[in-house]
């Protein structure tokens, strides 16, 4: 089977969107002496990549997915991306309710991506 580009780039975008949100947000976590001004700049700079990722990914993925199909891929990625960087950036492990409450909110795209009833 060969891959369909226009179903796997919008995915491959949200995946870089949110690794770099991610890192916006949480990365100066280990940084306590950074002033928050400096957070703040660094961050937003982050997030302006991110967007430059998440833009593309839904206007090339608007072409093959839904709307709520998109939100909820993106939704998916970013538990999945914020379970990576908590374990191997911040050091901080997740624990079973964690990774059962991510599961029931990853389980509801099952219905998001299923045919109607």
């Amino acid at each position: 089977m060969l891959l369909n580009w226009s179903y796997l780039t919008p995915i491959a975008l949200l995946v870089g969107s949110n690794v770099f949100m991610t890192t916006a947000w949480y990365w100066h976590l280990r940084f306590k002496e950074v002033t928050l001004w400096q957070v703040i700049l660094i961050s937003w700079g982050l997030a302006f990549i991110e967007y430059c990722l998440a833009v593309p990914a839904n206007r090339l993925g608007s072409a093959v997915y839904s709307a709520a199909q998109l939100k909820t891929m993106q939704e998916v990625i970013t538990l999945l991306v914020f379970a990576v960087f908590s374990i191997l950036y911040l050091k901080q492990g997740i624990t079973w309710n964690q990774v059962i409450g991510f599961a029931l909110i990853a389980s509801g795209a099952f219905f998001v991506f299923r045919g109607p009833f």
